[in-house]
């Protein structure tokens, strides 16, 4: 007997009977693998489950097996008792396959997922963490699809030694429960108006890197009440945050609520242009820190022509209105964010002409476009420095803000003085060969100056900023970001991400460097200096090596008070997998170098085993 499975396995047997719907199976194999080659000669299965019973209810959609073992390359190994599988594209309840992985910090550890169906839009996954090195750990993680959306809840819970994030300590700070949360999903209230929300805690500040549960150094919080419509925009949020890093202090991270954004699209009905309406609110307060409040309302008019000779040109009309408060400015730690305690109100003005001249022609066997730009910004004296700084820290000049309306990111700085911008771009499209590159650079007219010192934007002329992208059939991927010095042409950001390679075997590199002589006492603008590789490599049909290393150049010539001495690694990680129609296996080493107080992260072994062919 033969029967095929709705979600393409096979089960063969010698014999068996069907009543009432339920087929038993007897001296039975299952196998979703292919038994023939791609030339039709016969193949064994990479793996396949023998049964003395094989039972397929229709009404479940599941498949028991009773007696069975698992063939895996030829190898029989034992399974539970009683195993089943999905017949369809659902999921079926019971044990899942187990993760074991070795580790300096938890010894071995096996972990052993129990997958609870409660119904067919909702499930619980139970997953018990067994280790040598620590206490015991029980996650959690339930889901559900209903009539407005969907979401998640996730949990993990252990009991064991705390680590201390403080660089300065020596000892640990004690046992207790260690716990993290996760939570997200979304409700689609109707066709415009849908709430979003994404929520993380956890107990202290190396419960997640110590149990592999995220990378992230701070965790955030945010709930969200949208209103899309085609020329409408409304958001209604509140965001908090979780410092993860050993220098945070969550009496100082600020917490938004509530922030407010809403933004109309007019149609223009003189002169057929385009008309942006936004207001804009938001309130950071901080438990022991600067509390700042913050309201605008601003107008764009934006009109895009194409000249009889081929120019496009964008004219742009801009006003805004702010009021801000703040106190306690003293406690910020960096003066040129503080601003001045109370109230200040600032007006907005800008007028703005952008014009592209796009020359296309034959070159290389291609087609080439040369596109020269230039860009006109004229904006009167502003009030800047009594107005606090939240959102515009993390100002660099780049390809991608350069021709920007306001080169700051965020609302809180505006840059102004009248200034000319000028650039062009080049493209070469060839068969399977594509070439794109910009170069460009500003002159402020005025000499009005509230950037920070090696920003690229602080003298009259600025930095030249550029980027090329280089991509030959599937094969090379390159993009080159830089920023070289207006006086002597030094590198001050070099950025390269390259891969060359096929899907199957490749090679990544990444290379950042950031030379900027900024400030070291602005954290956000602090320099660096990276490495990451990264490579696969099939030497076989289903066999392949892989691994990768990020490693921090960063030496005291890029950053003052860096840790690094000039060459430190990250991380690195090596493995060697086997994947196939229906198999996946790995072995892999990781080594994380993270250094938190007390907390060391160490080496990493994990085994994966992915057996295709169980549904969902």
């Amino acid at each position: 007997m033969l029967i095929v499975l709705e979600s393409g396995g096979r089960i063969a047997a010698a014999r068996g009977n069907r009543r009432n719907g339920v087929t038993t199976l007897e001296n039975a194999i299952y196998s979703p693998c292919p038994v023939t080659s791609a030339t039709g000669c016969p193949k064994k299965p990479s793996w396949s489950i023998t049964a003395a019973r094989v039972t397929q209810d229709p009404a479940t959609r599941t498949v028991r097996f009773a007696g069975g073992r698992l063939q895996l390359f030829g190898i029989d190994l034992p399974l539970l008792p009683i195993f089943a599988i999905s017949s369809g594209d659902g999921s079926a309840g019971g044990w899942l396959m187990p993760d074991i992985s070795l580790s300096t910090k938890k010894g071995l550890e096996m972990a052993v997922p129990y997958h609870w169906k409660i119904a067919p839009n909702r499930d619980l996954t139970i997953t018990p963490h067994l280790y040598t090195g620590v206490w015991p750990a029980l996650e959690g993680k339930y889901r559900e699809l209903n009539r407005i959306g969907a979401f998640q809840l996730g949990g993990f819970l252990t009991y064991g030694t705390i680590e201390s994030a403080d660089f300065a300590a020596t000892d640990d700070e004690g046992r207790g429960l260690r716990a993290y949360f996760e939570a997200n999903g979304r409700a689609q209230l109707d066709p415009v108006w849908s709430i979003t929300g994404s929520l993380r805690a956890a107990s202290d500040k190396t419960v997640t890197r110590r149990y592999d549960l995220t990378r992230d150094d701070r965790l955030r919080n945010v709930i969200n009440a949208e209103r899309i419509s085609p020329n409408a925009y409304v958001s209604i949020a509140g965001w908090a945050f979780q410092g993860l890093r050993p220098e945070d202090e969550q009496k100082q991270i600020p917490i938004a609520l509530p922030a407010i954004d809403a933004r109309f699209r007019l149609d223009d009905p003189l002169l057929d242009g385009r008309i942006e309406l936004q207001a804009n609110s938001l309130s950071i307060l901080r438990i022991d820190g600067q509390d700042t409040q913050r309201a605008f309302a601003s107008a764009r008019w934006d009109l895009r022509r194409l000249t009889r000779w081929g120019h496009e040109l964008l004219l742009t009309g801009y006003a805004r209105g702010d009021v801000y408060h703040t106190d306690e400015s003293a406690s910020t730690a960096v003066p040129v964010y503080r601003g001045t305690d109370g109230w200040h109100t600032r007006g907005i003005g800008a007028l703005a002409a952008d014009a592209r001249w796009p020359l296309v022609g034959p070159a290389f066997g291609g087609i080439q476009r040369l596109t020269p730009r230039m860009q006109v910004v004229l904006t009167p004296p502003t009030q800047n420095l009594d107005i606090p700084n939240e959102d515009a820290r993390s100002i660099d000049l780049e390809d991608s803000n350069l021709f920007a309306l306001n080169r700051f990111p965020g609302y809180d700085r505006w840059e102004d003085g009248s200034r000319v911008t000028y650039g062009a771009e080049w493209a070469l499209d060839r068969p399977n060969l594509s070439i794109v590159t910009n170069i460009g650079q500003s002159y402020r007219i005025t000499r009005r100056q509230i950037f920070p010192e090696g920003t690229g934007l602080t003298d009259r002329i600025s930095d030249i900023v550029g980027r090329t992208r280089v991509r030959y059939g599937r094969l090379i991927d390159l993009t080159h970001r830089f920023r070289l010095d207006k006086d002597n042409l030094g590198i001050r950001r070099n950025e390269l991400d390259l891969t060359v390679g096929t899907d199957q075997t490749y090679a990544q590199i990444g290379y950042l460097r950031l030379d900027r002589n900024i400030d070291p006492l602005i954290e956000d603008l602090r320099d660096k200096e990276e490495l990451r590789l990264a490579g696969r490599i099939l030497f076989q049909r289903y066999w392949s090596i892989f691994g990768a290393t990020v490693l921090d150049l960063t030496g005291e010539e890029e950053d003052p008070l860096t840790l690094s001495d000039g060459f430190t690694p990250i991380r690195h990680r090596l493995g060697i997998a086997y994947e196939d129609e229906c198999l996946e296996l790995g072995l892999s080493w990781r080594r994380d170098y993270e250094r938190f107080g007390t907390f060391r992260k160490g080496s990493t072994f994990g085994l994966r085993l992915a057996l295709k062919g169980f549904g969902r």
